[in-house]
């Protein structure tokens, strides 16, 4: 099993070491390990859990939505179907929002072509 200092582990996922420590704090990940000196260790757990944690922030599910996610995980077996829910919700979710979000881009383009054609 390989560890991660913080800073490490930060910089491997894409994220600040704040992040990971308020997502402690948020008790969205579970308290890290620490070394004989008390400094904070990442596990390979903990990175695959930091991988989950990043992926659903990235789409925008909120804080208390991963917080019960991260409960039902915890508690193991019999809460898969609750899990399984929480991700298909979280999954209509994103599928609206990149709707919108190619709504824009497609209105976007049309002004570019709009001011490329008036510029020439």
């Amino acid at each position: 099993m390989s560890t991660l200092t913080p800073s490490q582990a930060a910089t491997s996922l894409g994220v600040s070491a704040e992040t990971l420590r308020y997502w402690e704090r948020a008790d969205i990940l579970s308290p890290v390990g620490r070394d004989s000196s008390g400094r904070r260790v990442y596990t390979d757990g903990d990175i695959e859990s930091i991988d989950v944690i990043k992926c659903l922030r990235q789409t925008a599910m909120p804080i208390r939505t991963i917080r019960e996610f991260v409960e039902l995980a915890r508690e193991g077996r019999g809460t898969e179907r609750a899990r399984l829910e929480m991700l298909r919700a979280h999954r209509e979710q994103v599928l609206e929002d990149i709707r919108k979000q190619q709504e824009a881009l497609d209105y976007i383009e049309h002004k570019i072509a709009y001011y490329e054609e008036i510029t020439r």
